[in-house]
């Protein structure tokens, strides 16, 4: 028995999988709850290589392990076969959240292009794609510094925009706190933030967006 209760009840009741923070838990632990799985699948987040390369080998070699976004797979993967959100990132140093973003929309079954290095800094860079971002029901925005991106982006699609502030500066944009201020302060409608870095919580956003946007109304909402 371990030490954790498995909420795997939890994407039948909120439309979003269990997943598991092996950040602050010990290789044991994590081995321990995977142990328990009983053949289901989960998702791992913030699972470093040091922690990973510790794990029992057949584990690792059960787990399908991305280590720039620090996510594991745990079980079978499943296709991505439905169409999810687009993910815009400000420069290369953006991509380790936008892949968290990702993996977690692909563990769901939606897939989730990256469009990275568009940051604003070179405008035409963004502009040149943004009939492709604009073909997106719903946007992620990762963006370090000042996050600038986050309103030029709201500005310019009709998308609602989830914009993730991230850990990338220096001086007042250390830490990605001038980033989450920017996207909190943002005059342009249609801006939502997650916590700093937090990639899997603005996908489990957007798949809740996603989800509800494609269900069927209610006889009485019809009328």
């Amino acid at each position: 028995m371990t030490e954790t209760v498995i909420d795997w009840e939890r994407e039948t009741r909120t439309g979003v999988a269990e997943a598991m923070l092996c950040e602050g838990k010990s290789a044991a632990q994590i081995a321990a709850i995977l142990g328990d799985c009983g053949g289901r699948r989960l998702f791992l987040t913030r699972l470093g290589p040091e922690v990973r390369s510790s794990l029992p080998a057949t584990i690792q070699d059960a787990l399908d392990y991305d280590e720039l976004s620090r996510t594991a797979v745990f079980g079978p993967a499943i296709a991505a076969a439905r169409a999810g959100a687009g993910i815009v990132c400000a420069g290369t140093s953006d991509l380790q959240v936008a892949r968290e973003a990702a993996r977690t929309m692909a563990f769901h079954g939606y897939a989730a292009p990256i469009i990275a290095d568009v940051g604003v800094a070179g405008l035409w860079r963004l502009m040149r794609r943004l009939d492709e971002v604009r073909g997106f029901s719903v946007l992620i925005a990762v963006a370090g510094m000042e996050g600038a991106l986050f309103s030029v982006l709201a500005g310019l699609v009709e998308a609602p925009i989830i914009a993730v502030p991230r850990a990338v500066g220096y001086g007042v944009g250390a830490d990605g706190h001038a980033a989450l201020t920017t996207a909190l302060a943002t005059c342009t409608p249609g801006v939502v933030t997650v916590n700093i870095d937090n990639g899997f919580g603005a996908a489990c956003a957007a798949i809740k967006i996603l989800r509800a946007s494609q269900r069927t109304p209610l006889a009485d909402d019809a009328d």
